[in-house]
């Protein structure tokens, strides 16, 4: 497949690392020396410096016979004209853009991305999809990835063990044994980061990061097996009254019915536009790293404290105070994967990274296949992928243990007419059955294969 990349930034730096990494032809477009040296220099990429909107700029990047353009820069703006001048000039199939100005995307304005007007395919808009995560995670006290898969049937979450833990040191075969009525499969583990696809005799240890596929339906009792039974928080205070910091106090207001949100802005303007924007949200204008501030805040009786600055330093320091100031759970924001590995150091909770949500977003309109849902964990471990397995799938009419799955495969659900099943060894797998796995990028390609319409390779 040959994609052209508009921006190289992290987002866009991240997305040619992984197609690149799957022998795609990928080429990245931006205006920035430096980044288009860095990733020309660290990735096996075309890498051409220009504004990616203009039409001589993408023709040099191969736009007249790419499959797919996908414009990340900056710039709203500029990924709207990208898209565009790739469907009029160069008639590229799909186009995908980062939009992220809410203004754009207002229901009122929703004509405006149509064929007929400004022909983009595929709209991410990183501030909703990050403000959706947390407030999943709201839902689930006690798991730091919640991610909803198969309209809902089954659920993908991410719980960190602790000494308390009850299975811990416990084989995961033991698991079925112990909870015999619990439709749940171990799909990864995190170890002092590193990532493990586990088997049946690995044991999980304190401090590990577990993810785990469950029947939704389930749910309350798998978080139980983990030693969660926290209710879900009533109080919420948001660190941060930015487009995502909005977004999500817009949020809790329309869906999280008997949720009390305040928001903390520093900005003195912004805080005052932001709170003409909500109707049943307290704003606080002053610093979240004033215990004053958290004080009037009401840090004592809050459940959880969700810090979503622009700034990593800010949003950890803020949540390590909100701690100490008496919140229970603390969530924070972190786009730089170094700070990941000393949050447990610091007490918070779970952490938000809005590039690998974006990332994830994207990647899951890239995959070739009768592919659904993805969902990225870690930029060096591998994807969860919801597929369909339709009648030219070599794995239907074999039981899983037949299939010969490809290495780094482990498959965590199987939604049949609306019924979750608990895949063993024996399952067999038939037309139209959606398949919840977990794969390594080293298997991405071949899993691809393994749900290929026939057209498609």
């Amino acid at each position: 497949m040959k994609v052209v990349i508009c921006g190289a930034g992290l987002v866009g730096t991240s997305i040619a690392k992984h197609l690149a990494g799957e022998n795609n032809d990928v080429t990245v477009v931006d205006q920035d020396y430096s980044l288009v040296r860095r990733i020309g220099e660290t990735l096996d990429v075309r890498s051409i410096l220009g504004h990616a909107s203009q039409p001589d700029i993408l023709e040099q990047a191969g736009a007249a016979d790419a499959d797919m353009v996908i414009a990340v820069t900056f710039s709203d703006e500029i990924n709207m004209v990208a898209c565009q001048v790739a469907h009029s000039l160069f008639e590229v199939p799909t186009k995908i853009a980062r939009i992220r100005q809410p203004g754009y995307l207002k229901p009122i304005w929703g004509d405006l991305f149509s064929r007929e007007n400004m022909p983009i395919d595929v709209i991410i808009s990183p501030e909703r999809e990050v403000a959706r995560a947390i407030g999943r995670r709201l839902h689930v006290p006690g798991g730091f990835d919640v991610v909803p898969m198969a309209d809902g049937l089954v659920s993908v979450v991410g719980v960190r063990c602790t000494e308390e833990c009850p299975v811990i040191n416990t084989p995961i075969r033991q698991l079925s044994k112990s909870f015999p009525d619990l439709n749940i499969v171990i799909i990864g583990i995190i170890r002092n980061d590193n990532g493990i696809l586990p088997r049946s005799h690995e044991h999980m240890l304190p401090g590990d990061d577990v993810y785990f596929v469950c029947d939704s339906s389930h749910l309350t009792r798998a978080m139980s097996a983990f030693g969660h039974e926290e209710e879900e928080g009533r109080n919420l205070i948001i660190a941060g009254g930015g487009n995502i910091g909005l977004t999500l106090a817009q949020e809790i207001e329309e869906d999280h019915v008997g949720v009390r949100a305040r928001v903390i802005e520093f900005g003195e303007e912004r805080a005052k536009s932001v709170a003409q924007q909500l109707s049943q949200t307290m704003v606080i204008n002053g610093d979240v790293l004033d215990m004053e501030i958290l004080e009037e805040a009401n840090a004592e009786n809050t459940e959880t404290f969700v810090a979503v600055t622009n700034d990593d330093e800010v949003n950890i320091i803020g949540s390590s105070l909100a701690k100490k100031a008496g919140v229970k759970r603390t969530i924070a924001l972190v786009n730089k994967h170094s700070y990941v590995q000393i949050i447990n150091q610091l007490g918070i909770d779970a952490v938000v990274n809005p590039r690998m949500i974006t990332v994830s977003s994207i990647l899951q309109h890239v995959r070739r296949g009768r592919i659904r849902g993805i969902y990225s964990v870690r930029e060096d471990f591998g994807e969860v992928i919801e597929a369909e397995a339709l009648e030219t799938s070599s794995l239907v009419g074999k039981s899983i243990r037949e299939a010969g799955l490809p290495n780094g495969v482990k498959i965590g659900s199987i939604i049949r007419a609306d019924e979750v099943i608990a895949p063993k060894g024996e399952t067999v797998i038939e037309t139209n059955d959606t398949i919840v796995l977990f794969a390594t990028y080293d298997a991405v390609k071949e899993v691809e294969k393994l749900f290929a319409v026939r057209a498609d390779f």
